[in-house]
């Protein structure tokens, strides 16, 4: 799975309607299969033309805002738990640009410590329902 990190990748998958939603998160996907730092001009290290190859895959990023998360622990530990659930699903969703966005805050008196270990296992559960009911639509339409 590739990372997005340019921010023009950025705003042209979150310019999407977001694909799903939970009390957390929106996941934004935009379709597409070639990077944006790809063309014509530039050099690959590929025998192939960039037409021929086959850039059938996934790219992902995150976004954690600062009004949802202050601390930039916290908003560290969220986006590394939200790549890992996020890889653990990737075969399942269909390949093109992903983007997924905290919408909300979690509550700092429920969930004292970033670290902790309910916060941890709250992102976890909510994430999982989400790219599950991702991952169901996507088997959904390709039969």
């Amino acid at each position: 799975m590739g990372r997005i990190v340019r921010s023009a990748d950025f705003e042209r998958v979150l310019g999407t309607p977001p694909a799903h939603r939970t009390a957390h998160f929106a996941v934004h996907y935009a379709p597409g299969t070639v990077p944006a730092e790809l063309s014509t001009s530039v050099t690959t290290t590929s025998e192939q033309p960039v037409d021929e190859l086959h850039f059938d895959t996934r790219w992902f990023g995150v976004v954690v805002p600062k009004r949802h998360a202050r601390r930039s622990v916290t908003r560290s530990l969220l986006k590394r738990q939200m790549r890992s659930v996020a890889e653990r699903h990737a075969l399942d969703l269909k390949p093109g640009w992903w983007v997924l966005r905290l919408k909300a805050p979690f509550d700092p008196k429920t969930f004292v410590s970033a670290a902790s270990e309910p916060l941890r296992q709250r992102v976890h559960q909510e994430l999982d329902t989400l790219f599950g009911r991702l991952g169901a639509r996507s088997r959904s339409r390709s039969s």
